[in-house]
């Protein structure tokens, strides 16, 4: 989880100015969390409280108006009525990660993960990326290489995950579908050598970064054993206080014991 939080935090300052290298600094006094973060959050939170994630991401959410939601979204977060509206967009899979740490077998996963996305995203694309993205995680987590993570992905899913990240590049631009998203924030983990390589991967494709990042970092962060402490600790100073208490006891609950740098 800290990991999808860090790679929305580093990506934030490159969403609205894409770059096409791995060669950039990894913070910068413009770095801050977005609704991808806020949302991941509000996911972990029901979990931890048993309330529907619904009703977690909804109260959440508005705490954060200007968290930088789209324009369905925002609609739906400040409706009286909350329905799905068949989205396909890559924010069912931005905030899916702590499904895949928090839970213990692959068909509760997927489950969960469903759940997660039919709150909005209910389209079949919006539903299946959100489920690759908290299988990778879990699958990561749970002493998978790549080989095999690579495999169980594309065959239960579909995607196109043969690909190299030079070869996504070149031709690659601002996509905010779960199917231009999901399998290209994959296979940046999969080309990556370590979290740090896996971020700068995802940012280098030219896209969405921050949700590029998060997507690509929970599942990092999951096969590399946590975050760099030195990332770990910029996640810290810059989550706000009634976030960071969330993210704590996620990691405390479902994380920590597992983990050598996740959630000191």
């Amino acid at each position: 989880m800290i990991g999808a939080i860090a790679g929305d935090i580093i990506g934030s300052v490159y969403e609205h100015r894409p770059i096409k290298t791995k060669d950039f600094p990894l913070f910068s006094a413009q770095c801050n969390f977005t609704d991808d973060t806020v949302l991941t959050v509000a996911i972990a939170d029901a979990i931890l409280s048993g309330v529907p994630y619904v009703d977690s991401v909804r109260r959440i959410g508005r705490r954060y108006p200007g968290a930088g939601y789209g324009g369905s979204f925002i609609r739906w977060l400040l409706s009286d009525h909350a329905r799905p509206y068949n989205s396909w967009g890559n924010g069912s899979a931005m905030r899916v990660s702590p499904v895949g740490f928090a839970f213990s077998t692959e068909d509760e996963v997927l489950q969960q993960a469903r759940m997660t996305a039919e709150i909005t995203h209910n389209h079949p694309e919006g539903i299946k990326g959100a489920e690759a993205t908290a299988l990778g995680v879990f699958l990561a987590r749970t002493g998978y290489n790549k080989e095999a993570i690579r495999s169980r992905i594309k065959n239960l899913f579909g995607y196109d995950l043969d690909r190299t990240v030079d070869d996504i590049r070149p031709s690659y631009s601002f996509d905010v579908s779960c199917q231009g998203t999901v399998p290209q924030a994959i296979i940046a983990f999969l080309d990556s050598e370590s979290y740090e390589d896996a971020i700068r991967n995802a940012i280098s494709l030219g896209g969405d970064s921050d949700t590029l990042a998060c997507i690509t970092g929970g599942i990092a962060e999951a096969f590399y054993g946590g975050v760099p402490r030195e990332i770990h600790a910029k996640v810290v100073d810059l989550l706000t206080p009634d976030l960071w208490k969330v993210t704590k006891a996620f990691c405390d609950k479902y994380i920590e014991s597992s983990r050598t740098d996740g959630c000191p």
